[in-house]
């Protein structure tokens, strides 16, 4: 199942080749503040979508007639791992690693969804690089989350990409400008990514293949960011972990087209402004 945000805050999901708008057979508000309609959705998420689609509130759509938005918009936290590939360390001469330096957080007002543009900041002599990410989706509440259980906590996945300014204030402050974290096209639930361990994904830049690699060379896997995570803080539905760049990275310019596709999750294209 994807599970996706459109037109307004409206909630979507497509089961095999078809796909519904069930905001009204949820009683959704999208005009509601702050915007966590899809968070609720994910926190109860078996039974309020049981039968849903047979709900007489509930219409099909056709994805071509709508315009995605970013399917998660306000998470309780967005957490980001750094040097979570070997190769990606060396390009970048950083002694820094996922599994001794733990995550980060960047800011959530940094996410964007498929159909926004990168935005890029006026800052003239300094570059501004793609990073390639899998996004990992949180389903439940956990806290000291045990390996055995770690995948359990997973609700799905989705293409993440964390643009970074390179240079030497704190990271949190050069990945968290507004657009600097494009999430979706949607929300693959994850018992349709047959093995989160081993997925390719890419990156282009106006057709260039810039990045390729597979989660199976992660530094830190997927369920012992999961573990990491949960020691530190409590994880709750619609969180998003973003789990490290491959090798590969590099900047963009206004007017770049950046691709992203991950096996099994989706794949989305963005123009650079």
């Amino acid at each position: 199942m994807k599970l996706f945000r459109f037109s307004g805050g409206r909630i979507g999901l497509t089961e095999g080749s078809r796909s519904y708008d069930i905001t009204d057979a949820l009683g959704v508000d999208t005009t509601a503040w702050p915007p966590v309609q899809m968070v609720q959705l994910i926190a109860d998420f078996a039974r309020r979508t049981a039968g849903i689609t047979r709900h007489p509130k509930a219409r099909e759509i056709s994805m071509g007639d709508i315009r995605l938005e970013v399917p998660i918009e306000w998470p309780n936290k967005l957490l980001a791992y750094p040097v979570n590939y070997v190769k990606h360390g060396e390009e970048m001469k950083s002694s820094n690693r996922a599994d001794r330096n733990g995550f980060f957080l960047k800011a959530n007002s940094s996410l964007s969804g498929p159909n926004d543009p990168i935005v890029l900041p006026e800052l003239p002599g300094r570059e501004i690089h793609h990073e390639c990410e899998l996004g990992i989706v949180i389903g439940k509440k956990g806290k000291n989350i045990s390996r055995t259980d770690a995948l359990g906590f997973v609700f799905g996945y989705a293409c993440l990409i964390d643009m970074v300014v390179r240079g030497t204030e704190e990271r949190v402050m050069r990945k968290s400008y507004d657009t600097f974290c494009p999430f979706g096209p949607w929300i693959t639930t994850a018992d349709e990514v047959p093995d989160p361990s081993n997925l390719q994904a890419r990156l282009w830049v106006n057709d260039e293949l810039r990045q390729n690699a597979n989660t199976r060379d992660l530094i830190v896997d997927i369920p012992e960011m999961i573990v990491t995570a949960s020691r530190v803080a409590t994880l709750y539905p619609g969180d998003i972990i973003a789990t490290g760049t491959p090798e590969g990275v590099g900047p963009v310019q206004r007017g770049d087209r950046v691709r992203i596709a991950i096996d099994s999750v989706g794949e989305m294209t963005l123009d650079v402004r």
